[in-house]
């Protein structure tokens, strides 16, 4: 009678291990599933297009840091910073218009760079769509010049690798930034030298 008790209570006590190392177990396994990646500068970039009443300029900004939140490879946030004075234009090729028109983005008429180093973009909403594979509806604070507006965007996101890459689309009208230079909205006369509101942001990157 003894030896059956005592059997009794060695197979609890072996069930009771058994149990808790598999909670245990699962619970760690559900912790590795969110993950923050950090973003190749070097391969990562947005591609900006202005354009004008007749003609339009484009060119680059780079990322100075960034990083994503995923979970079980699912986007769920990001903090983007933006480097401004690494704006440049690829239409110019003649070299002293493309460093007066530069020159003049960097200026306070524009960015007014030497004050407000760097943009951020920091997603609060992330909408993933189920209808097609990787697509998203994201929703970010937008912060140029020391002032943030909400923004919302349509973009794509996915594992590359032992990485993610993600393409986003972003329309702005850079007014709401103090970016008023040469807006019909704001200046008479402008005829065919206004320039338009509606700035195009086409951002991809990658991460480590």
């Amino acid at each position: 009678m003894k030896q059956k008790l005592l059997l009794s209570i060695i197979v609890l006590l072996s069930l009771g291990i058994a149990v808790n190392g598999f909670a245990q177990t699962s619970k760690s396994s559900s912790s590795t599933n969110k993950k923050t990646s950090t973003v190749d500068i070097t391969k990562s970039y947005i591609a900006w297009l202005s354009k004008k009443v007749v003609g339009q300029h484009n060119g680059q900004v780079k990322f100075q840091e960034g990083t994503v939140t995923t979970k079980n490879g699912v986007l769920t946030g990001g903090n983007f910073t933006i480097d401004m004075k690494t704006i440049s234009c690829d239409d110019l090729k003649d070299a002293d218009y493309n460093k007066k028109l530069i020159g003049h983005l960097n200026s306070e008429d524009f960015f007014n760079v030497d004050k407000y180093a760097t943009a951020t973009i920091k997603i609060t909403k992330v909408l993933k769509l189920t209808k097609k594979v990787n697509t998203y509806n994201l929703t970010a604070d937008l912060t140029i010049k020391g002032i943030t507006k909400s923004i919302t965007f349509p973009a794509t996101f996915k594992a590359v690798g032992k990485g993610f890459e993600g393409v986003a689309k972003i329309t702005i009208d850079r007014t709401l930034w103090d970016i008023k230079y040469g807006s019909s909205n704001f200046f008479e006369g402008l005829g065919d030298k206004a320039i338009k509101n509606d700035v195009e942001l086409n951002v991809f990157f990658a991460t480590n």
